[in-house]
């Protein structure tokens, strides 16, 4: 009866933050919709189009006769022998063959959690809730408009009440019964759009509608700008800093999705100077190349003054629980790498590292991932070891997204802030 108490607690917390923690183990459970959705207040994160490419519409008769065609066509090939692994191949092999383990004893924790699971098989249904589906128009790309029409504009309109200035989040909906709204003409590029109020705002640009989530700001511009978001005192900088690079990918199929970067492009990066003067936790995203791992090892990570403290692991899972492909496909593996390094800041220390909480090494995050390049939200996973002032002062670089009390930067970060990705409350 204990462990049923316990698993049922477990749940209810689950519910609340997104976060599933499974007993003795280094594995969490990820489920992004919840934990985004504690972003807003007048707005939810619509889980049918996070989740679009797992639910999918049931395949018709012609297209599975087609895809039985197509594998029996696969059969008759004769198999080629592959050829011998190089030296760096030989190397990420050893890397895998490491964290397997790890990531097998992860998932076995998620298929025990029969409860989990079950909520799991829910997910698509959440989503039919009664709200009223947002409205907007065809998606546009910032990469092409920051070139083509740099003066744009975003009008941001604001629901301000003087309860912004002192009630919670949670006691926010019955304080905006009185309240009016704020409209703000700004330009869109190259500039420091905020959101201060307590409440969702709404950004528009040309046709479509953005949502920004409450006390958040972004900067949309291109590499050439970013040290516009360096501070002007140290003490102003930020403890927490999230890098998702738009890595350089051979495949043609990810390229056509969003703008890539050469490697030297990140090593320009000022690092040490978003840096909170006493220290910041780094955390980077990598694909499972051993090209960008040795990168970041051997000339990223310096370039930066970054010293390396842990790497996590994103093993991504379909709603059943399986892993989204075979966990040993070489060039296909169903995770990711979180880098994560310390960043010491300017306190004068002798041993700077010291200050830093040991953070805890191979932790695995398991999720149903989201469209592609989209990356579980794990803000929350970090702050326990992030240095200096509470709150923390957060940063996302090449964000394509927003979390409430953060900065966002990239030449995108409101691709999934589009209202299509939103559904917002009736009664709201």
């Amino acid at each position: 009866m204990e462990g049923e108490h316990d698993d049922s607690q477990k749940l209810s917390l689950f519910y609340e933050s997104g976060i599933y923690y499974f007993d003795d183990s280094n594995a969490v459970f990820v489920d992004p919709v919840r934990v985004l959705n504690r972003s807003y207040h007048r707005f939810t994160v619509s889980p049918s189009t996070y989740y679009s490419r797992f639910f999918k519409s049931p395949t018709t008769p012609n297209s599975v006769s087609s895809t039985v065609s197509s594998s029996l066509r696969k059969r008759k090939r004769k198999p080629k022998e592959p050829p011998p692994l190089n030296e760096r191949e030989l190397i990420a092999l050893q890397r895998h063959q490491e964290a397997r383990p790890l990531l097998l004893a992860a998932h076995e924790c998620l298929l025990k959690s029969t409860e989990l699971l079950n909520v799991l098989k829910t997910l698509k249904s959440e989503s039919r809730c009664s709200k009223k589906e947002c409205e907007g128009g065809q998606q546009h790309s910032f990469v092409d408009l920051g070139r083509g029409s740099p003066q744009l504009e975003v009008t941001l309109s604001l629901r301000v009440s003087d309860a912004d200035t002192h009630l919670p989040p949670n006691e926010l909906e019955d304080s905006l019964s009185v309240q009016c709204c704020e409209q703000k003409v700004l330009p869109a590029f190259n500039n420091l759009v905020a959101n201060d109020t307590k409440d969702d705002a709404v950004a528009e640009i040309l046709d479509n509608c953005y949502i920004v989530p409450r006390e958040s700001c972004f900067y949309m511009s291109d590499l050439g700008q970013i040290r516009n978001l360096i501070p002007a005192h140290a003490d102003s900088g930020f403890n927490l800093i999230v890098v998702d690079p738009p890595w350089e990918n051979a495949s043609a199929h990810q390229k056509s999705r969003y703008a890539t970067l050469p490697n030297r492009y990140f090593l320009s990066l000022p690092i040490k100077q978003l840096t909170h003067t006493e220290g910041a936790i780094v955390a980077l995203w990598v694909t499972n190349r051993e090209k960008l791992r040795s990168f970041v090892e051997r000339e990223l990570f310096p370039a930066w003054g970054v010293s390396y403290a842990a790497t996590f692991y994103w093993l991504k899972v379909k709603q059943n629980g399986s892993w989204i492909c075979d966990l040993d496909l070489f060039h296909h593996r169903p995770y990711e790498c979180l880098i994560l390094g310390y960043s010491p800041g300017k306190v004068n220390n002798t041993d700077n590292q010291s200050k830093f909480k040991p953070v805890k090494n191979d932790r695995v995050i398991m999720s149903i991932p989201g469209d592609f390049s989209r990356k579980p939200p794990i803000g929350d996973l970090l702050l326990e070891y992030v240095p200096g002032l509470k709150p923390s002062r957060c940063i996302e670089l090449f964000a394509r997204e927003i979390m409430a009390g953060w900065v966002a930067w990239g030449n995108e970060p409101l691709y999934f802030q589009d209202s299509k990705y939103f559904v917002k409350k009736m009664d709201q």
